[in-house]
């Protein structure tokens, strides 16, 4: 799978000793307009172009969820960063990525939503996310059944 870099996201944790100046990003189930992880993708893109995004997280920049994302809106992420650091809200991003990619029907969105909330479970990601389940106390319970619910709890959010 081109982009895919769970398999390169360090084991070490980052949450009970992140040094000041770093802040984590917002949850990968928020949603704008029916576009889930689209604002967690722009704070990641905010947050490193200030230099407050932790190291942990520059590996998978515009790799991964923000890829399909990306993908999904029919734009360029080194495009839509541009957009966000030149000032765009979330807001204006969407609208942007309307505009120069692809505006996609309701169910599609819905497809979207379950493909994104869902990777991880029962397909070619699950041994992976068992294999990062493991790597930590906190995320190596039964009812962490996806990569977003595991991105939750590692990042010390509750499911």
């Amino acid at each position: 799978m081109q982009g895919f870099s769970f398999a390169e996201i360090p084991i070490d944790r980052f949450i009970e000793d992140m040094p000041d100046g770093y802040e984590m990003p917002r949850s990968p189930r928020d949603e704008l307009d029916g576009i889930i992880y689209l604002p967690r993708l722009c704070d990641k893109i905010r947050k490193h172009h200030a230099g407050t995004l932790h190291p942990e997280f520059h590996t998978n920049l515009g790799l991964g969820m923000d890829l399909w994302t990306c993908q999904f809106l029919g734009v360029d992420y080194n495009d839509l960063k541009a957009q966000v650091i030149a000032g765009a809200t979330d807001e204006d991003a969407l609208i942007w990525a309307r505009e120069n990619g692809v505006t996609r029907p309701d169910y599609e969105k819905a497809w979207f939503l379950a493909y994104m909330k869902n990777r991880g479970f029962r397909d070619d990601l699950s041994k992976r996310l068992g294999e990062r389940k493991k790597e930590n106390p906190d995320t190596d319970r039964d009812g962490i059944l996806s990569f977003m619910d595991y991105i939750e709890v590692d990042e010390g959010r509750s499911l």
